[in-house]
Order: C-alpha cells, then sequence, then structure tokens
C-alpha cells in the first residue's frame, strides 16, 4: 500500500493559487514602438497597455498546482519490459534521496541508477539518459537536522513534478545500433527516389556546433535559427530516421519555386558507401572563410543528382519586421537571414515553373486572412462583428485557401512512395478534361463529382501493395483526407473544373506545389503488447472502434472502420466525445505509443493528497489478441461507436449513443461476451 504523500504549499504562488507577475508591457517600457534588442532600463509599464491598463502586473491563475495552493512532493519511476510485461516503480520522496556534489559545487540527486537498478529487476536493457536528475537548493546541506533536509529535498521534487509519473520502456535485448554510414546512404538513396535534397547542415552556436540533416525541395531557402540540436554528424545520423527528416518539409519550401518533375530523365546510380567522417570534417572545413580565415554562421553539403554539393552559409541582407503586441505596442525586430554562399546546378528531373495565381483570401505581408462570415462561399457579410464586411481580418492562423503559400498552383505534383524501392510521380493539371460523374449532392446544393482512377490515391496504393487506409502524409504523418484517397470532388458550382478543385485541395500548404504520400502501414506495436503493459501498470487500455462500412460508396458520409486506442487512468469515465476517428487499428496504435508517456504522466492522480500509484507486476504471459472480437462488436452495432476499456479486473462495453454513453456489458473477456 503506498503511504500518503508529502504535500507542500506551492513555492510558484506560495499558496495563493495564483500569481501575480510582470506585464510583457514593462519589458519595453513606457514606449508605443520599441527595438526587440533595446529593453527598459527598468520595470515600467506601458501606460496604454490594454492588458494592465498601466498597473505593470497581472494575476494569472497558478498552472504548476492547478489553482489549488498545493502540491505533491512525489515522483514515481516506472520502467517496464515490453517483451516480458514486467513493471517495476521507485518512488522519489523526501528523505530517500542519495545526493552527490557534481563537479561544480551543486548537490544533485542522479536517478539513473534506480532506472538501471527497476531495468534489471524486470530484465529490460533501457538507456540513460531517460533518467531525470534533481537539483537540491543552495540550503541544502547533509550536516541539516533531517526535518530541514526534508524540506528541501521536497521542494526539488515539487520543481520536477510537470511529469509526476516516468515511464521507461525497454526490451529484453539491447535495440540494435545504427550504422551511421549505412543511415545517410539510405537517405541518399531515398532523396533520388523522391526527387529531393538531402541537406547535412553545421550552423555555428557558440563556440561549438549544431547540426540537423533534413529532406527539402530544390530552393528551399535557409532556416532561420539554430536548425538543430546534436554535437556532430554521427549523433544527428543515429537520431534521424526517414520520417524525422521529412517532417517539416512543407514549412520549409513554402517559398520554393514550384516546378514540374521529369522522373523519366537519367537517375543516378545507388547511393555509393559515404564516408562520414570525411563528410564531416569538409562541412566544418567550409564554416571557415577562406579569404580572411574568419568564422561563418555555417555550412552545408547538399546530396542532389547523386552526388554532394558543398556551400558556406553567409549572412544575408537585413530584414526588418514590425510585430503588433497584445499589450497594445508595436515591436521592431531586425533579422539577419541566413543564405547560401553557392547554389548547386539545377537536377536534370526539374522542368518547367508551374503556373500559379495569388491567393485571394490572404495578404502576403500582415496577418489578414479570409473571415469566417465567407465560409462556404458566402459573401462577405455586412454586419460581421469582426470584419465589418471587408470579408478579411487578422488572424494567427493559415489561410485555409492556401495554407500559407500565398500561391493556388495550377498543377500539383504527387508522389506515392513505400519509403522502401518504389515510387509514382502523377501531375495533376488544373482545366485537364475529365469524365466525373455526379454521385451526390452536398446539402447547401452543391454537386458532388468522382474523377477516374489516376486522381484517387486509394487506387495508386493499391498498385504499391498497400491498403488505402495505410495512406498518411509523409509530412508528419497525417491521415489522407477521403477526397484525395477516393476521387470526390465538392464543386462549388455546376460546371467547375473538378480536377482544378482537387488540384486546390491537394496542393494546399504544400512545399513548392509537392504532396508526398506514404503507402505503407505506420510502424505500430501489436495490440497484445500494449494491452500487457496497461494491464500491468493498472491501467485501463481504451479501445474504440467503429463499423461504418455501410456508407462505403456513399461521397458525403464518413466510410470503413474508425479505431482509437488510449491509456486511461483506471476509473477514468469514457466520455461521450471520445469517439474513433482513426483510419486503421495500426495507425491508432502507432500514434497511442507516440503518447505513452505523456498519457501515464497524465495518469497521476490531480489531488496531491492521493499518492501516486507505484505498480509492480511480474513477467505477463500474451493474452488472446481481442481484434476479432473487437470487429464483431463493431459489427454488431454497426454505425454507433463502442468503446472497450480492459483492466486487471476485466472489460466493461460501452456504446455511444445519441444521448450519451451507455454500457452495455462487463466480463472477465470479450469472448464471455458471445
Amino acid at each position: 500500500m503506498t503511504a500518503a504523500p508529502v504535500v507542500v504549499t506551492c513555492p510558484d504562488c506560495d499558496g495563493l493559487t495564483f500569481t501575480l507577475d510582470p506585464c510583457r508591457c514593462t519589458t519595453y517600457g513606457d514606449r508605443f514602438l520599441a527595438d526587440a534588442d533595446n529593453l527598459a532600463p527598468r520595470r515600467e509599464a506601458y501606460r496604454s497597455c490594454e492588458q494592465c491598463r498601466g498597473a505593470g502586473s497581472i494575476a494569472y491563475p497558478c498552472h504548476r498546482c492547478g489553482r489549488r495552493g498545493r502540491r505533491r512532493a512525489q515522483l514515481v519511476l516506472t520502467v517496464a519490459n515490453l517483451d516480458t510485461g514486467a513493471v517495476a516503480s521507485h518512488q522519489v520522496v523526501p528523505g530517500g534521496l542519495d545526493p552527490r556534489r557534481d563537479p561544480a559545487g551543486h548537490w544533485v540527486v542522479d536517478l539513473a541508477p534506480r532506472v538501471r537498478e527497476l531495468a534489471a529487476s524486470v530484465g529490460a536493457v533501457v538507456a540513460d539518459n531517460d533518467a531525470p536528475s534533481l537539483w537540491l537548493s543552495k540550503q541544502w546541506r547533509p550536516d541539516l537536522a533531517a526535518t530541514r533536509r526534508h524540506e528541501w529535498e521536497a521542494h526539488a521534487i515539487v520543481q520536477a513534478d510537470h511529469a509526476p509519473w516516468r515511464l521507461v520502456l525497454g526490451r529484453s535485448t539491447a535495440a540494435p545500433t545504427v550504422d551511421p554510414g549505412a543511415r545517410l546512404a539510405r537517405l541518399c538513396a531515398l532523396a533520388d527516389l523522391l526527387l529531393l535534397d538531402l541537406v547535412v547542415e553545421a550552423r555555428r552556436q557558440g563556440v561549438g556546433f549544431e547540426w540537423a540533416i533534413r529532406y527539402e525541395v530544390p530552393g528551399s531557402p535557409v532556416p532561420s535559427g539554430s536548425p538543430g540540436w546534436c554535437r556532430d554528424l554521427p549523433e544527428v545520423l543515429t537520431r534521424t530516421d526517414v520520417a524525422t527528416a521529412l517532417t517539416g518539409l512543407a514549412e520549409r519550401g513554402l517559398a520554393a519555386p514550384a516546378r514540374l518533375l521529369r522522373p523519366d530523365s537519367p537517375r543516378p546510380p545507388a547511393a555509393p558507401a559515404v564516408d562520414v567522417d570525411q563528410l564531416e570534417r569538409r562541412v566544418l572545413a567550409d564554416c571557415v572563410d577562406p579569404t580572411d580565415g574568419g568564422d561563418l554562421p555555417g555550412a552545408q553539403a547538399l546530396w542532389r543528382d547523386g552526388r554532394w554539393w558543398h556551400s558556406t552559409l553567409r549572412p544575408g541582407e537585413p530584414v526588418e519586421t514590425l510585430t503588433e503586441q497584445p499589450t497594445g505596442q508595436v515591436v521592431r525586430r531586425v533579422r539577419v537571414p541566413v543564405v547560401r554562399g553557392y547554389e548547386p546546378p539545377d537536377p536534370p528531373w526539374l522542368g518547367e515553373p508551374v503556373d500559379w495565381r495569388p491567393c485571394p483570401d490572404c495578404r502576403p505581408h500582415n496577418r489578414l486572412r479570409t473571415c469566417d462570415c465567407r465560409l462556404g462561399g458566402r459573401p462577405a457579410d455586412s454586419d460581421c462583428p469582426y470584419c465589418q464586411g471587408a470579408g478579411l481580418r487578422p488572424s494567427a492562423l493559415a489561410c485555409f485557401t492556401c495554407g500559407d503559400t500565398h500561391r493556388l498552383y495550377q498543377s500539383v505534383l504527387v508522389t506515392v512512395t513505400d519509403l522502401r524501392h518504389r515510387v509514382v510521380h502523377l501531375t495533376w493539371q488544373a482545366g485537364t478534361p475529365e469524365v466525373a460523374p455526379l454521385v451526390g449532392t452536398q446539402p447547401n446544393g452543391r454537386p458532388v463529382v468522382r474523377l477516374p482512377d489516376r486522381y484517387r490515391l486509394g487506387s495508386w496504393a493499391a498498385v504499391l501493395g498497400a491498403r488505402p487506409e495505410d495512406l498518411r502524409d509523409a509530412d508528419g504523418g497525417h491521415d489522407i483526407d477521403r477526397s484525395l484517397r477516393d476521387g470526390y470532388v465538392t464543386l462549388p458550382w455546376a460546371g467547375a473544373d473538378p480536377v482544378g478543385e482537387q488540384v486546390r485541395g491537394a496542393g494546399r500548404g504544400t512545399a513548392a506545389g509537392r504532396l508526398i504520400v506514404v503507402a505503407a502501414p505506420p510502424d505500430a506495436p501489436p495490440l497484445t503488447e500494449l494491452l500487457r503493459l496497461a494491464l500491468g501498470l493498472d491501467l485501463a487500455l481504451v479501445v474504440g472502434v467503429r463499423d461504418l462500412r455501410q456508407h462505403t460508396g456513399d461521397p458525403l458520409l464518413v466510410d470503413g472502420l474508425r479505431w482509437s486506442v488510449e491509456v486511461q487512468p483506471r476509473d477514468a469515465p469514457v466520455r461521450p466525445d471520445d469517439l474513433p476517428y482513426r483510419p486503421s487499428l495500426a495507425a491508432a496504435l502507432a500514434w497511442c505509443r507516440e503518447c505513452l508517456t505523456d498519457a501515464v504522466a497524465g495518469a497521476a492522480p490531480s489531488d496531491p493528497a492521493t499518492p501516486i500509484p507505484a505498480p509492480w507486476s511480474g513477467p505477463r504471459g500474451i493474452v488472446a489478441d481481442p481484434e476479432p472480437d473487437l470487429l464483431r462488436l463493431a459489427a454488431r452495432h454497426a454505425g454507433r461507436a463502442v468503446t472497450v476499456r480492459f483492466t486487471r479486473a476485466g472489460c466493461a462495453v460501452h456504446r455511444h449513443d445519441d444521448d450519451g454513453v451507455r454500457l452495455l456489458a462487463r466480463s472477465r473477456d470479450l469472448r464471455g461476451l458471445r
């Protein structure tokens, strides 16, 4: 039985449940127009501040204690073996610490040995960097009375309670090490396959360098700020897989010029073995100006057209921006961008520029976006309280029409790949005459048509041996919209260009009008593995499924099977709005695995007087796969979402009806509900 935790007064708000913090206006003082680098010499308030009204301070609810005024001085470290299901935990509480002095003379509690002990007890191999450290106050000394020592230890624990329950996952054997040379060769080969640039970049930070490796479309500008955090090229290769290198592709290439592709042009041979050390030395050498020996901001190596192109990074022309603050002030910033000293020649697979027209619903140099009163193609409302009939309003969100590219391309370049060796490059051009029969009508009267197979990404997924529900955006892994998957297009009016509408939807917010789609199942753990883990942690695995296959062929309704998988506290209720939306069980499992540590941290009780559970569990056998029974339940309640909560006590089946959630049955397992 876990003992009651030590509860202390919240040090952030002193138990008041709120904090009185200086207003943002005091950063720049009593000035309407301020320079970002010219801070106020003293904390003087802006007299016309729209937030503090010139008072200089604002009361905020204390988010660290959740407006309770008290916090729990307890952390729980849990190590789980994914191969056996064994779980072991350790409570970090005042009086149970073993501080050591670091080289700087500070008292530090290194929890890595505790994690290693837990890992050994469950037979798991874990990484040492998964263990946190606690920093004690300077007032702590080993010769103090126990009461005073425990008080300072409690405050150190409280400062780390943003993740009060920390889960460390391991396996019975160590994960295979990544060969940096093999990883780089694979990234280069995939760049040739997808017709992208692979950029290896070193950026000077202080006395050292920070490294990054990423994919870009040709013509993408050099990103501002530090692009990475790794100290050398082997480390960044170890940490950067294909999905990581593709993430952010659209954001990096929003301003890149769109060009047609010529995938039938002569292709370079497979990427040869690359000497990582030699490449690293060459990039570092380019970080020094050859003319005067001065330090440059950094350097790049671009893999393009089967070879490396090297370039220095140099300061560009200063750019001045004016930004309105919530306080009513305007801050002027002067940013010096970084540009390449040398631009490599265009690859042979780049064709003619893509035609485009300016986006009518946003303004490139300010935050004006189309107003909500114009949604659905409606004219601007003269009585709209936000735009007063102008049809545009300030917004921090991306433009819904163009995704902040500020361009509507006449062509979109679609690449469908399995991220291995198979790829299909498509070009959809607005104005192409196609037979698109009418298949439905929206409630507002707009016609819905269906384009031929070459405009249906689901058909191309089958060509690559994948299922349509496995399609996802390579940049971030987002699910592909059904209109792109099945070729359904809602026309703004009868007789509109269906291909043009498809091009506009597919090209929204893409890099240089390029949409790269992965046609392969996501890397997901088995459902039985997550179920065994949740039972070992004494939590609930909540699986939702909704059978909408009766809607197949109806362009106005969502079809197929929808899934969700979450780890929740054992006694958490089923909420009516917890509806499954992932297109496949594998996608739901992959998302659950990605959010697993955050979900376990969020499962800690919110009441500071309630202790965090510290589960212990020995190895568990693999439970029976519940997927067939889940499919049977979903088919029996077709059209309704069914949620099943799996706990150590058994399972509970709930159905989502129009008037709420209804408990259908409880049982030891789903097989008992036949």
